[in-house]
């Protein structure tokens, strides 16, 4: 899951303990969100900054329900097609986990042969909510 720190970070993150990662607004994003089950550990990367890359762990711990985001006017990711009868958008909430001693950067990350195929690595690959295999999901946990 990307996040810009300056929007929502590892540290905040830490501070919130739990939090619905709301407002994805991207079709596949959404439904890589659909997937993701209760208990499901997940890679916390900063995107948008100098470096961008993987800070930490979040936990899955409520599968996906209607982003009420989506419904509120004043919020910047306001749906009016979005509505509680047919909900367009989704998200789950996840529970920190660690903040990483050393981020991996993206640098890093593309280097890296044995993860050459993550998603995150392939041109234009811009989206908030990525699957990551299992290897490589513990690979970057070991170059943390």
């Amino acid at each position: 899951m990307k996040s810009e720190p300056t929007c929502f970070s590892i540290d905040d993150m830490k501070h919130n303990k739990v939090e619905p990662w709301s407002g994805v607004r991207n079709y596949q994003a959404r439904n890589f969100m659909k997937d993701m089950k209760k208990g499901d550990e997940v890679l916390f990367y900063h995107s948008s900054c100098t470096p961008p890359g993987v800070v930490g762990l979040v936990k899955v711990s409520k599968e996906a329900y209607p982003d009420d985001t989506a419904m509120n006017k004043k919020d910047d990711h306001y749906d009016p097609k979005h509505t509680l009868d047919n909900p367009r958008w989704y998200h789950v909430d996840v529970r920190f986990v660690k903040k990483f001693k050393d981020m991996v950067t993206l640098d890093r990350i593309k280097f890296n042969p044995k993860l050459k195929d993550m998603m995150v690595t392939q041109r234009g690959s811009r989206l908030s909510v990525q699957p990551v295999s299992q290897k490589h999901f513990e690979e970057i946990v070991k170059m943390s």
